[in-house]
């Protein structure tokens, strides 16, 4: 994994090799929300508020909330950067920066055309993917479908 520095801010950003552990989560009881998004896509930006209203909301939780940007490589500093601080976002946000999307992203599901907003659920017995926008009502339920002691 390498950082970019830039307006001090750290920005992960990594391959898929390296990006791979983040599809595997060990502990039982955390939940990992995966978003993949850009700031190029209208419907990546307009649900961006959920994720990061579900991540405020379950960070006690053990849920984690990770954005992954699949904005262009040559617009992390003059675009992808400057959007995360102006939205001041919360969630985790990294950047991945791997061209073979024709080999890893039937890797991430096979159920996967490449399109975004694509969004993965993952616990250590559950792996739940979904290439669809959502709004937060919908998303809180599909967290709580596969963690359903979250509202204790």
């Amino acid at each position: 994994m390498k950082v970019i520095n830039d307006q001090n801010y750290e920005l992960p950003v990594y391959d898929y090799e390296h990006f791979k552990p983040f599809l595997k989560v060990a502990d039982t009881d955390v939940v990992r929300v995966i978003n993949f998004w850009a700031t190029w896509c209208k419907p990546c930006l307009a649900e961006l508020p959920a994720f990061e209203e579900l991540q405020a909301k379950y960070q006690d939780k053990k849920v984690e909330v990770i954005l992954v940007s699949l904005d262009f490589p040559d617009q992390v500093r003059s675009r992808l950067i400057p959007f995360v601080l102006k939205k001041e976002l919360k969630s985790k946000v990294l950047f991945l920066d791997d061209p073979h999307g024709d080999v890893w992203i039937p890797q991430v599901s096979e159920d996967w055309s490449g399109a975004i907003p694509a969004t993965l659920f993952i616990t250590a017995e559950e792996y739940r993917f979904y290439e669809r926008s959502f709004q937060y009502p919908a998303l809180e339920h599909e967290l709580l479908s596969i963690k359903s002691d979250l509202t204790d």
